[in-house]
């Protein structure tokens, strides 16, 4: 018998790292409000050149079927978060991921980048792209270890060809 969508869904967020719980909210949600708040300040701060940074994300775009913004929880704390939106017929794109610099090197990122990759195959999507910074080398060794190749730059991306690197991994 198929599982529902909303059973399946809840299997994505089955798994856990700790006391690391991993759940669906919405990008005005207070928990949301605070992780976006600094992230942007912490890639300012890295990425200070004119154009380097690519804050774009809308509500319309992690809707349920479409895509996710998911919040990671260590011991009822909100410690990290990432999204998922679709991008066309069979990509979706990671993007706004973040772990709080105190509980970094935790598996957080990798439970959040599974958690998105299975919000993208309900999705039915078949291939998952993302854009990191040249100077986050954690996040770019999460990403290889993760299966991530990287790809030419894409959409938004191309304008900062000095400040970016994109990645893509099939999800078929």
């Amino acid at each position: 018998m198929r599982q529902s969508v909303r059973a399946r869904r809840r299997r994505c967020y089955d798994f856990k790292v700790g006391s690391v719980h991993i759940r669906r909210r919405t990008l005005a949600s207070p928990e949301a409000a605070r992780l976006i708040a600094a992230l942007n300040a912490e890639l300012t701060t890295t990425f200070p050149e004119p154009g380097a940074t690519h804050f774009s994300l809308s509500d319309q775009q992690v809707v349920t079927g479409d895509g996710a913004f998911l919040v990671a929880y260590l011991d009822d704390m909100a410690v990290g978060c990432g999204a998922v939106r679709r991008l066309d017929e069979a990509t979706a794109e990671i993007k706004r991921m973040y772990v709080d610099p105190s509980v970094r090197g935790r598996g957080i990122g990798r439970a959040l980048v599974e958690a998105l990759e299975c919000e993208a195959r309900l999705a039915v999507v078949t291939r998952i792209v993302l854009e990191t910074g040249t100077r986050l080398a954690p996040a770019i060794k999460l990403y290889e270890a993760m299966g991530y190749a990287r790809i030419p730059l894409f959409g938004e991306y191309l304008s900062s060809p000095n400040t970016s690197l994109c990645f893509g991994k099939s999800l078929a």
